[in-house]
């Protein structure tokens, strides 16, 4: 009993560090508590798509930025 508190202690703070919310942490251990393995999966790969859209909205921000800073160090902006 005390290893399986251990367990679930262990999932709650890996869940927290990879930015999940109570909402997720909840469904998660609902599915968790039923066995159910494949919801779990599914949960976890779409919350991990959700991170990685993220992701790729910050390359593409970061992106522009860079283009920006380019362009004030090669004097682009001669009037400013």
């Amino acid at each position: 009993m005390r290893g399986e508190q251990n367990l679930k202690e262990a999932i709650i703070q890996n869940l927290k560090d990879a930015g999940c919310n109570k909402e997720i942490i909840d469904e998660f251990l609902k599915l968790f508590s039923k066995e159910n393995k494949a919801e779990m999966l599914s949960l976890l790969t779409k919350y991990r798509k959700k991170l990685l859209e993220k992701i790729h909205k910050n390359e593409k921000e970061l992106d522009v930025l860079d283009y920006l800073i380019l362009d004030l160090k090669n004097n682009n902006y001669k009037n400013v």
